[in-house]
């Protein structure tokens, strides 16, 4: 049987097909687009009208009698708040469990909670609240203040609690005398200097699902979407977790049209590893809101200096006006790639650690701080600016160039790939139900052979 999987964006939604998931050599089908329709009320418009789409381009093919899976950006994506007990522990932690699992982090808050904090989540309006607080056994009370407070103000807000593990039988006898939606993890900060954010991770999609038929526009969702749906960031992570297993060390750009976000995966060198100041996950994401194509065109054209604008964006103030997603002549196409590479120096800069020099009575010290990504072997790209842009691969590779020279860099030759039929995310949602299949297909997208990697044929 065939299998859809939609990918719903905050202004475009696409369409997949795949075949043949069950066999050694599973496919995909072709791809469908529509607009998104989360504003007229009903998402299930678009995703019929990509039905349709994808329909018109395979002559002789029926969706009918095919599963749905899907990932979702529309109605804002997950937007979460995060709340933990100390910046560089559990809030950190918090934070990175949050930005992993794919959710946009609105606001994040250290300590009790104030009557500020509280009017400012309401005024948000997250559709999740994401509590931490404590190593396991050790403070306890903050997380429980902040727990009656987030319930008590935006009660019918599910609360995913990822602290300390004395606090689940308290939480949970507090939030059943208030009819409350409670979901317990493992802490994400269990001992010092660990982390531990995966169980909360996968949570967090579990939630997701439960309650996005609640987002404005998506009541309809499970009218046609019948299995898994994970915010579309999220799912981004899991293929590029599918693509570790296979590949090694990676890294993948995603630039879209609101954001660009980075996702390695990689533990970095042990080397580095004996001079970090704080414990970094295997897999990270970074978000960066202020790098879109399009919704956020301004500020990223404002990471140009002067003289780079002039030399790279001599048109920008007419593209600026007409602002458009898809080029259509030589000269948008030439304003997006530079835009695309500018999203993608910038975020890896951000994404990237750093070694620092710190100068005491023993005299200078060097430690690491932030994530080593200097045994990444391939940089992979996804998104509909590197998959549909000439150049996508030669965008990569002016990323990972020119840098400076205390970032922690990849330190040998990479090889660049493109995700070419942009089904990544995709991929990651048919993982959950089909993992040899999204391996398999996933190799393809990238352009690889199969014997690259043995456990690319096995589940």
């Amino acid at each position: 049987m065939d299998l859809l999987l939609a990918e719903i964006g905050s202004t475009t939604t696409v369409m997949n097909a795949f075949t043949d998931l069950d066999s050694d050599d599973p496919k995909f089908l072709g791809q469908g687009q529509s607009h998104t329709t989360v504003l007229e009320g009903d998402v299930s418009i678009g995703l019929r009208l990509a039905l349709e789409d994808l329909e018109a381009k395979l002559p002789g093919w029926s969706y009918a009698g095919a599963e749905m899976l899907a990932t979702s950006s529309a109605a804002g994506g997950l937007r979460m708040t995060v709340h933990g007990l100390v910046y560089d522990m559990t809030v950190r932690a918090a934070r990175e469990a949050a930005l992993g699992s794919g959710a946009v982090v609105t606001m994040v808050t250290a300590g009790r909670l104030r009557r500020g904090d509280l009017k400012k989540i309401q005024e948000l309006k997250p559709k999740m609240f994401f509590l931490a607080g404590g190593t396991d056994y050790g403070e306890r009370d903050t997380a429980i203040y902040n727990y009656e407070l987030l319930m008590s103000v935006m009660p019918e807000i599910p609360l995913v609690y990822a602290g300390n593990i004395e606090n689940h039988e308290e939480l949970t006898l507090l939030g059943e005398e208030a009819g409350y939606k409670l979901y317990l993890s493992e802490n994400v900060y269990p001992s010092l200097d660990q982390l531990n954010i995966e169980p909360a991770r996968h949570l967090v999609h579990q939630v997701f699902e439960e309650h996005i038929v609640h987002s404005p526009g998506m009541g309809k969702i499970r009218e046609l979407v019948s299995g898994h749906i994970l915010p579309t960031p999220g799912a981004v992570m899991e293929a590029t977790l599918l693509a570790a297993e296979m590949l090694g060390d990676v890294m993948v750009f995603d630039v879209g049209g609101a954001t660009t976000d980075l996702h390695s995966a990689t533990a970095g060198s042990p080397t580095i590893e004996a001079i970090q100041s704080q414990a970094e996950p295997f897999a990270k994401r970074t978000v960066e809101g202020d790098l879109g194509l399009y919704v956020n065109r301004q500020s990223l054209i404002e990471q140009f200096s002067p003289e780079e604008r002039k030399a790279k964006l001599p048109e920008a103030e007419r593209f600026l006006k007409e602002a458009k997603e898809i080029p259509t002549d030589a000269g948008e196409r030439d304003f997006l790639e530079a835009l695309t590479i500018k999203a993608c120096d910038v975020a890896l800069k951000r994404h990237a650690g750093r070694l620092v020099n710190l100068y005491g009575p023993t005299g200078r010290q060097t430690i690491a701080k932030g994530k080593d990504l200097s045994q990444i072997k391939y940089v992979i790209g996804t998104g509909g600016a590197l998959t549909r842009l000439p150049h996508g691969r030669k965008i990569l590779e002016r990323a990972l160039t020119g840098q400076k020279r205390d970032l922690l860099l990849p330190t040998e030759e990479l090889s660049y790939l493109l995700d070419q039929d942009y089904i990544m995310a995709a991929l990651g949602v048919l993982a959950k139900r089909h993992p040899r299949a999204a391996r398999i297909l996933l190799l393809k997208s990238l352009g690889l052979p199969l014997d690259l990697a043995q456990n690319a044929v096995a589940d």
